[in-house]
Parts: structure tokens; C-alpha cells; sequence
């Protein structure tokens, strides 16, 4: 299979990068305020995807579907960055990573109901087991606390499901770039609200803000999205992409271990065990059928 028609090669390069976004949003938070610091990582990619776009010559969405990108860039950008930092603000940083881990869940019975995506009794069998995974791996040495950042989490796990939904419509129509670039700009347009208080901070932060600020705008959010969604184009079944995301927490550990010098501990290695062990029996349990053929989904209301 050749690079560019392999969806697993996109979907394992996003979740790296998205992964290395916790470590490096950690050491940004020191000095930005959680919107603030959304706000200047999604202005910093606009308009590096702007240059590509006129380099690309990237045409402009049809006026019937500009809903649908400003649908994408609300849930995909703006709500869901709103909903998390409330939720992320009253619940322990544990209870945080259990919660957000149910993504792939809720986007797999999503894309069931509007797809009529099938996945057999296994893959479910091997999504428990991921996420049985995720759940030793964050909640194992901390107590969860179930409070209204609880209800929030979860709203946020909702909105990234509805976002890669939408991507998937979108990219029925038009190229992974696209879906992206407009997505993202509108999510930019909506998160400008807090450009005042982030102007107001990055007056006075140290330059090693300023890199760690070019990495999360450039590396994990223009150029991760955009595999992202090229990942979601390539596939027949959207679980198979989304299914990814449980390796998100582990990634990230390991990432802190050589970033940080955190020491990995005990519920690290056998949450990462569990959750290559589901992967594993999600993508090879299956026999491969020939002559599969990519059928798109209904058009959503």
C-alpha cells in the first residue's frame, strides 16, 4: 500500500502530535490562561493555512455548505475548547484523561447511526478493552471526583465526536485540506473573543513561550488536523481511525518521560500493554475482504 493511500500512516502521525500538544500546552498554561492559550495556538495556524491555501489554490466552499464548515470549526474548535477547560477546572486531571478517553466510543456509535457503519461483535470486544485501558492507565493512581465538571467532560467528549462526523460528511465533497483549513478558520473566528486577555499576556512571557506556542499553532494543530482528516477520508470505517485516540494517553506519557524526565510508573505500563493489546485485536481480527467498496454516507440533516 502506498504512503499516500494509507490512512493508518495519517492517523498515527496525528495522534503524535496531538499527544506532544499535552506536554508542551502544560508548560505553556505556566503563563497563559487556559482560552487565551487556544485562542493564540489556532491564530498562529490560520494563518500558516492561509499561505498553503493560496499555494494549493484552494477553491472556496459552495454557499450550501458553509454551514456545515461553521458547524465543524463551533464543535471541532471553539465549543469544544470552552466545555473542556470548564470541565477540566472542577474534576482531577485523572478523572479529565477516563473521561475524554470515551471519544472513540461515542463518534463509533455516532457514525453507526448516520453511516450505517457496521463493526463486528470483536472490534467491540476490542474497544472495552482500550478502554479498560485508558481507565487503569489514568484512574489507577487517583480518585475520581464526579461533580458538574463530570457533565461538562462529557459534552466535550460529544462535541470532538460530532466534529470528526462532520469532517467525515465533509470530505464526501471536498479534500482533506479543505475541510480542514475552513474548519479551523472559523474555529479561529470564533476564538478570537479572547484575543484581548491573550494579547494582554504575551507581553510579558519568556521566548521559550514563544517556541512552545509555534509548535502547538504550526505542528499539532495546522498540520495535525489536516492528517487527521486525510486519515478520516482514506478509511471505509471512521472507528478504524478514531480508534487511534486510546493510544493518546499512553503517547503522552512517554512523550512527558523524554520531554519532561517524568518517570513512568506502574499504571502507565500495564494501561499501554492493555491498550496495544486492543488495537491490536481491533485492526487483526478480521479477515480482509476483497472488492470492498467505500460507500459515503447519507447526507445529515
Amino acid at each position: 500500500m502506498r504512503f499516500r493511500d494509507n490512512y493508518h500512516i495519517y492517523a498515527i502521525i496525528t495522534i503524535f502530535l496531538w499527544s506532544s500538544a499535552f506536554v508542551f500546552t502544560r508548560m505553556a498554561l505556566r503563563y497563559f490562561s487556559p482560552l487565551s492559550l487556544g485562542f493564540l495556538r489556532y491564530a498562529i495556524a490560520s494563518p500558516v493555512l492561509l499561505v498553503f491555501s493560496f499555494i494549493l489554490k484552494i477553491k472556496l466552499p459552495k454557499k450550501k455548505d458553509i454551514k456545515w464548515f461553521v458547524l465543524s470549526g463551533f464543535f471541532g474548535f471553539f465549543f469544544y475548547m470552552i466545555v473542556f477547560n470548564i470541565g477540566s477546572s472542577t474534576v482531577t486531571a485523572p478523572t479529565v484523561g477516563f473521561i475524554l478517553s470515551i471519544g472513540p466510543v461515542i463518534t463509533t456509535l455516532l457514525a453507526r447511526i448516520i453511516y450505517k457503519e457496521k463493526l463486528s461483535l470483536t472490534k467491540y470486544i476490542a474497544i472495552l478493552i482500550e478502554f479498560s485501558g485508558v481507565g487503569i492507565l489514568t484512574l489507577i493512581n487517583g480518585v475520581s471526583s464526579i461533580n458538574i465538571g463530570f457533565v461538562w467532560l462529557i459534552i466535550a467528549s460529544i462535541a470532538g465526536s460530532v466534529y470528526n462526523i462532520l469532517q467525515r460528511k465533509l470530505t464526501k465533497t471536498y479534500s482533506a485540506i479543505q475541510t480542514s483549513v475552513f474548519s479551523i478558520w472559523f474555529g479561529t473566528i470564533m476564538l478570537s473573543i479572547f484575543s484581548p486577555k491573550a494579547f494582554q499576556e504575551i507581553k510579558t512571557i519568556p521566548l521559550i513561550q514563544i517556541v512552545y506556542l509555534l509548535i502547538l499553532g504550526l505542528f499539532c494543530s495546522a498540520v495535525a488536523y489536516i492528517t487527521w482528516t486525510v486519515a478520516l477520508s482514506k478509511t471505509k470505517k471512521t472507528a478504524s481511525v478514531t480508534n487511534y485516540l486510546f493510544l493518546t494517553p499512553f503517547i503522552t506519557i512517554l512523550l512527558a518521560v523524554v520531554i519532561a524526565n517524568e518517570t513512568p510508573d506502574f499504571a502507565t505500563i500495564i494501561g499501554g500493554v492493555i491498550i496495544m493489546i486492543g488495537m491490536f485485536i481491533y485492526y487483526f481480527s478480521d479477515k480482509p475482504k476483497k472488492n470492498t467498496m467505500n460507500i459515503p454516507g447519507p447526507v445529515l440533516p
